[in-house]
């Protein structure tokens, strides 16, 4: 089961920190993606971390703006969202997939276990 929180409304510029809670397992054995749809839009990948954490990938639209990170001890998985823009508004979404390999993909259909969602609305 994968929770998410931090969701929140933020003008221009400013910051906001997505949590993902999950089992000690998953984060063990499985790639963690963060995922985002406006509405009217297709959901699109936004950043990844390995299930050891030592490969991660950024869509180029948030590349230097934000950073995935994990935490073992609390089987948390964040996104820190910095200079967030209009643009940037969505429902924002964990999921869980599995690969053999020590990277990850930005492909939602390479995830089989998604979050609730959280919203992120940036707007002045």
């Amino acid at each position: 089961q994968l929770v998410e929180s931090g969701g929140g409304l933020v003008q221009p510029g400013g910051s906001l920190r997505l949590s993902c809670a999950a089992s000690k397992s998953t984060l063990d054995y499985y790639t963690i993606g963060w995922f985002r749809q406006a509405p009217g839009k297709e959901r699109e990948g936004v950043s990844c971390i390995s299930k050891r954490g030592g490969s991660t990938a950024y869509a180029d639209s948030v590349k230097g703006r934000f950073t995935i990170s994990r935490d073992n001890a609390k089987n948390t998985v964040y996104l820190q969202m910095n200079l967030l823009k209009p643009e940037d508004t969505a429902v924002y979404y964990c999921a869980a997939g599995w690969t053999s390999s020590n990277s990850c993909s930005l492909d939602r259909l390479g995830y089989g276990s998604w979050g609730q969602g959280t919203q992120v609305t940036v707007s002045s």
